[in-house]
């Protein structure tokens, strides 16, 4: 499905979408941070659409297309491909206006994701490894049951729905400097970029996407990324050409550093987003995003899988010295475990858990292996510990 570029959404287009869906899709705050702006040397805004209906800036667009239909369009339902927050936006949308969804998603997506689409009252269809997979098997399917397509970013409709988190930017932020925003498709960058440009025309806009999938920034085709709902092997061919006129620069972040971002966001700022809609924060952090100016951040979204978000934070967690994991030798008699382990207690870390090791390891007689997970404080806390346990004659292995 391609636009000409005559139908390349303007200012007035995007009014029009706020418009639709005022009352709909809400108004999301935006939230200053002295933590992160202390860590990012900068005044930082975060742009909550993490807290959107069905928790990304999706339905927006969702929202402004469907209730464009005709009447006719609106009887033969509609039919989307998604890596899972699109699909959950139609979904909803397609619910409160009384027609039938139909929602094509790789076969690997987020269940959280895949759930929440069925929840939402939409048919879920899981077809193919990636988006690309998806969207061929929608396309089949709106071919020969004459349903509407809605199509997650090459959509003029979509694009000015996804436009109006621009107009509350401008709104909310005026005079802003810089503005992060993370792209897959490239229909949310498009849209704020069209907006921010008309209302705001000294802005900086720079763009996000994952190192593993990076092919507006000149990267990879894809790889494996923890943001999935960034991870599109190819961006629509009107929204490529808007950001490549509209954006001043596109960087990108690794896994590490989108893991990071996620694990501050919700620790210092109690703000739970998936790692696409991470990935924006983590590109100021990174350094990625250089100036003094003051800088909005996009969290587009904040459908994590908790699965994910467990590995995620301790990952984080172990990153930041919360978590040590040793390894060491004991004696094979009573006693020698409750010794080791009351040092540990001494020292205020709280024991995890306790494994032994005796048989398949080649020890001496007498020896068994004990591996702990200890809660810490922070890394100085560790180190600490460290050098305790070597000062009482403990050959200390540290392995995370």
């Amino acid at each position: 499905m391609e636009l000409t570029t005559a139908q390349i959404p303007k200012l007035p287009d995007l009014e029009a979408a706020r418009a639709r869906i005022a009352g709909i899709a809400r108004v999301t705050p935006v939230h200053s941070t002295q933590t992160l702006s202390r860590l990012a040397g900068r005044e930082i805004q975060l742009k909550a659409e993490n807290l959107q209906r069905t928790g990304s800036f999706k339905i927006r667009g969702a929202v402004n297309t469907i209730a464009s239909l005709t009447a006719e369009e609106r009887a033969a339902g509609v039919v989307a491909a998604s890596a899972g927050n699109h699909g959950q936006a139609v979904a909803w949308a397609a619910r409160e206006a009384g027609i039938s969804a139909t929602v094509f998603m790789p076969q690997d997506s987020p269940m959280a994701k895949v759930d929440a689409t069925r929840n939402y009252g939409a048919t879920v269809e899981l077809a193919g490894a990636g988006f690309d997979e998806s969207l061929a098997a929608a396309l089949e399917l709106v071919e020969s049951s004459g349903a509407t397509f809605v199509h997650a970013f090459e959509d003029e409709r979509v694009i000015a729905g996804a436009g109006t988190v621009g107009l509350e930017l401008a709104e909310q932020v005026p005079g802003l400097g810089t503005l992060v925003v993370p792209i897959g498709g490239g229909g949310l960058a498009a849209g704020v970029a069209i907006a921010l440009r008309t209302l705001e025309s000294g802005v900086r806009i720079v763009g996000v996407q994952a190192e593993a999938c990076s092919p507006l920034a000149g990267g990879t085709a894809h790889r494996y990324t923890i943001a999935e709902g960034i991870a599109v092997k190819r961006p629509g061919t009107v929204t490529s050409a808007i950001i490549g006129e509209l954006l001043d620069e596109i960087v990108t972040v690794t896994d590490e550093q989108i893991s990071h971002a996620i694990v501050l966001l919700l620790e210092r700022t109690k703000l739970l987003v998936e790692g696409a809609g991470a990935a924006a924060m983590a590109a100021v952090l990174a350094g990625k995003v250089p100036g003094e100016d003051e800088a909005a951040v996009i969290l587009s979204g904040g459908n994590i899988d908790p699965t994910l978000l467990i590995q995620v934070m301790r990952h984080g967690l172990t990153q930041a010295g919360r978590f040590l994991v040793v390894r060491t030798r004991i004696g094979d008699q009573p006693g020698s475990l409750i010794k080791l382990l009351q040092l540990v207690a001494e020292e205020r870390a709280n024991v995890v858990s306790v494994e032994h090791h005796r048989e398949g390891m080649a020890l001496p007689i007498g020896q068994t292996e004990v591996e702990l997970t200890l809660a810490m404080r922070d890394e100085e806390h560790c180190a600490a510990v460290l050098e305790t346990l070597a000062e009482r004659g403990y050959a200390v292995e540290r392995l995370r």
